[in-house]
C-alpha cells in the first residue's frame, strides 16, 4: 500500500489542513520578532493542548523549545519548523511495518475497534490494495451482529474482486472464523482479513468473544492472528485514548490505524495515542479512496501537522 511519497505527502497535507490550519493561525497571531518571553510559551502549550498533542508533550515539546530560544527574537516559521522537528522527536521509535505478503500463507489479520471507527472501511482499502498487487485475499465478515457491517464489506469484497465469507444474523464469530481460516489453508489464499465485532456497551462480553476468535485461530495455526490491527477514529480526540486502553490491554494489538485525519481539527491526538500505546502506528488515513490509506511516517506526519513542506521539497 504505498504510492509516491510526494504524492502521499500532498494528500496527507491536504488531510491535515483543518488541523495545521488552526495550529499556523495561532503561531501567527501570537509569535512576531519580539524576544520569546514566558507569556508566548504558555500560549504555544495551551495550542498544541487544544491540538489533542496532550499535556505531557505539549509541555516537552514547549520546554525544549523554550530552552533554546528563550529571549530571542522567532519568526512563524522558525517556530513551526522547531515544532515540526520536536513532534517527530516525540514520534520516534512508534512507527511500524504492515506488510501481509511477507509473512506466513494464509496470513492473518484480526481488526478490532469501536463500531464506527471505520474498521469495515480500512479493511475494505486493505483488500483492494492486496488484490491489487496480485494477492488471494478472503475477507471474513465476523461482526455477526450488524447486517449493514457485513453488506458494506460484501460491496468491498466483490469491488476488490476478494472472496467473501459470511453467516447469518447473531451466528457465531468464532466458528465463522475457523472455518473460514480451515478453507483458507485448504483453497491457498494469501491473506485473510477478519471483521469483527465493536460493540462497547458491554466491554466484558465483546472482550471475551475476541478472545475466543483468537483462541480458535491459534487451533489452526498457533502463531494466528499474525496481525491484530486496532482502527481508532481521530475525529473522536482524546476519547481514542480510552478506545486504546480498552483493547490495548485485552485483544494483543499488534499495529495500530488512525483514520478520518482529515475529518478533525484535533490531529494532533495522533500523538498521545501513539505513546500511550504498545503498538506502532502502522497505517493512517486521510479520505476515502483506497490510496488515502497509507504507512505511518512520523516525519511526514509532523511535517503535515505544521503545513510545511515535505523535506526533500526544502
Amino acid at each position: 500500500m504505498t504510492e509516491p511519497k510526494t504524492g502521499w505527502f500532498q494528500r496527507l497535507t491536504g488531510g491535515l489542513a483543518r488541523t495545521s490550519r488552526a495550529l499556523t493561525e495561532q503561531v501567527a497571531s501570537t509569535f512576531t520578532k519580539q524576544p520569546l518571553d514566558q507569556a508566548r510559551i504558555d500560549a504555544l502549550e495551551e495550542m498544541l493542548i487544544e491540538a489533542d498533542l496532550g499535556p505531557k508533550s505539549a509541555a516537552r515539546i514547549t520546554e525544549a523549545f523554550a530552552a533554546t530560544r528563550f529571549g530571542k527574537a522567532v519568526d512563524e516559521a522558525e517556530v513551526l519548523e522547531a515544532l515540526s522537528e520536536a513532534i517527530a522527536d516525540e514520534l520516534a521509535g512508534h512507527e511500524g511495518r504492515f506488510d501481509p505478503l511477507s509473512g506466513p500463507r494464509p496470513y492473518v489479520v484480526l481488526f478490532i475497534g469501536v463500531n464506527g471507527s471505520g474498521k469495515t472501511t480500512t479493511l475494505g482499502k486493505i483488500a483492494a490494495d492486496l488484490t491489487g498487487r496480485g494477492a488471494k485475499v478472503m475477507i471474513v465478515a465476523g461482526d455477526t451482529f450488524r447486517a449493514a457491517a457485513r453488506e458494506q464489506l460484501k460491496v468491498w469484497a466483490e469491488r476488490a474482486g476478494a472472496h467473501f465469507e459470511s453467516r447469518r444474523d447473531g451466528a457465531d464469530a468464532a466458528g465463522l472464523a475457523y472455518d473460514a481460516f480451515v478453507r483458507a489453508k485448504a483453497e491457498g489464499f494469501d491473506v485473510v482479513l477478519i471483521d469483527t465485532a465493536g460493540r462497547l456497551q458491554n466491554k466484558s462480553a465483546l472482550m471475551d468473544e475476541l478472545l475466543k476468535i483468537v483462541r480458535v485461530l491459534k487451533k489452526v495455526d498457533p502463531e494466528a492472528p499474525h496481525e491484530t490491527l486496532l482502527v481508532l477514529d481521530a475525529t473522536v480526540g482524546r476519547n481514542a485514548l480510552e478506545q486504546e486502553k480498552i483493547f490495548g490491554r485485552t485483544a494483543y494489538v499488534s499495529g495500530l490505524v488512525m483514520t478520518k485525519l482529515d475529518g478533525t481539527a484535533r490531529g494532533g491526538v495522533l500523538v498521545p495515542v501513539a505513546q500511550a500505546s504498545d503498538a506502532p502506528i502502522k497505517l493512517i488515513g486521510v479520505g476515502e479512496g483506497i490510496e488515502d490509506l497509507q504507512p505511518f511516517d512520523a516525519r511526514a506526519f509532523a511535517r503535515s501537522l505544521m503545513g510545511l513542506p515535505a523535506e526533500d521539497a526544502r
